[in-house]
Formats: structure tokens, C-alpha cells, sequence
């Protein structure tokens, strides 16, 4: 699951951003939420690009552009055969370039955020995407592909954002590679040591953005990747 998270223009998001490929920043954006217009990395005919998405994913064949289901996150388990995702998975891949995202647990009758964030480094996390047209108008959007929560990640959350590492990052966007969905980089482990911080409730709310919501409530707890 990855239903928030955070851009924030330092020195890690932009070293990923170059790893990808990219020369170009973006600006500090807080509690980002599904229906937003986001960032994303994808390759076209050998070409980077950098594009501005709606993340909650419109298929190319749905007859208008709505929310009745939830489709800002694609399971990594049924992506090569569900109707909506199994041809972008095929020729739309797409990478997410974030800073940190947000989890919540029920912790005495109240949903409590937290905010997960690689130690030193930004995240790139596996999305696709597709274009929709219709009645005079171009959609490009996209969802964040998720799996099964790692060991050390499932006291947090069941499932979890796929993050794509150096080599998987190259793999994933070159569409030209075929991929399945039993492919490794989907496999449910920590692949970034991580830290899981309790953060202010305010972010609960989506309409919040200043990076106060952000500020650390207690002792962290550090996750070590395998």
C-alpha cells in the first residue's frame, strides 16, 4: 500500500534523479495524494523523460474518466492479467522518484502516520502508466505498483511500495525487456535500510502540505535491509 508521500528537493532526490537520467529538479511537494498530478520518470523510443501524470490510473479503454475504483495502486501479483494493468506492465513502465512515503497503524482507536524514508537516499518506486482520450481531451496516468510487506516491514503495514534499485531501475523501464510477474524485483524484501517515524496526524488530512505535518513524534525505528 502507498496512499501518501513526499518529494523534497535535496541532494538524494537529485542524485536519483540523475542515476535516472534526468537533469532537471522538482520542487518540495508534502503529502502528496492519489488524484494528484505527480512526477514520473519513462523512457519513450530511447528517450528519458520526465512527465507530470494523474496518479490514479484511467485505462485506455475505460469509457470516462472517474474514482468508483480504487486504482492508484497495482498489486505486483495479478499485474500481468488484470485487465487494467497487464498492458502497461507490458509497454508502460514507468519510475516514481520520491523522498519518503506514508504508512498508517490503528493505534488506540486513532490512525497514526508514519513516515518511511531510505537512510541517505531517495526512493524509486515502480509505477505504470497509460493515456486515455476522450471527448477532446488527453489523459497520461499512472499507478504505483506495490507487494507483499518485507519481514521487517510487516509490523508497519502488509503491503508495501515496489522499490526498484540501479540495476532494477534500467530493467524496469526499458519495455523492451519482458517482465513477469514472478520476477524478483517484486519479491517482498527491504532493499534500503529504512526509517519508520511517527509523524503529526495532520497529515491524515490531504488538504495539509506544509512540511510542518512532517515533523517526528517520538523515537524512530530503523529497518535493516537484506
Amino acid at each position: 500500500m502507498c496512499g501518501r508521500f513526499n518529494v523534497i528537493d535535496n541532494p538524494e532526490l537529485q542524485r536519483l534523479l540523475q542515476e535516472l537520467g534526468i537533469d532537471l529538479g522538482l520542487p518540495s511537494r508534502c503529502n502528496i495524494a492519489p488524484t494528484e498530478t505527480i512526477a514520473m520518470v519513462r523512457e519513450l523510443e530511447g528517450n528519458r523523460q520526465l512527465v507530470q501524470v494523474r496518479w490514479w490510473l484511467t485505462p485506455s479503454w475505460a469509457r470516462q474518466v472517474d474514482q468508483k475504483y480504487a486504482m492508484f495502486n497495482a498489486r505486483c501479483e495479478s499485474i500481468a492479467t488484470s485487465r487494467a494493468y497487464a498492458v502497461p506492465f507490458k509497454q508502460r513502465r514507468g519510475v516514481v522518484p520520491v523522498s519518503s512515503f506514508i504508512e498508517w497503524r490503528n493505534e488506540e482507536g486513532a490512525r497514526q502516520p508514519y513516515l518511511i524514508a531510505a537512510r541517505g537516499e531517495a526512493l524509486a518506486l515502480a509505477a505504470v502508466w497509460d493515456r486515455w482520450q476522450g471527448k477532446g481531451e488527453t489523459i497520461e496516468s499512472c499507478a504505483l505498483v506495490t507487494t507483499a510487506a518485507a519481514p521487517q516491514f510487516a509490523q508497519v503495514h502488509k503491503r508495501m511500495p515496489v522499490v526498484l534499485t540501479a540495476v532494477e531501475q534500467q530493467r524496469w523501464l526499458d519495455c523492451g525487456t519482458e517482465l513477469s510477474a514472478g520476477d524478483p524485483l517484486f519479491e517482498p524484501r527491504l532493499k534500503q535500510a529504512l526509517t519508520v517515524q511517527a509523524i503529526s496526524r495532520q497529515v491524515n488530512n490531504a488538504r495539509n502540505k506544509e512540511l510542518t505535518v512532517l515533523q517526528a513524534e517520538g523515537e524512530p525505528l530503523f529497518l535493516e535491509c537484506d
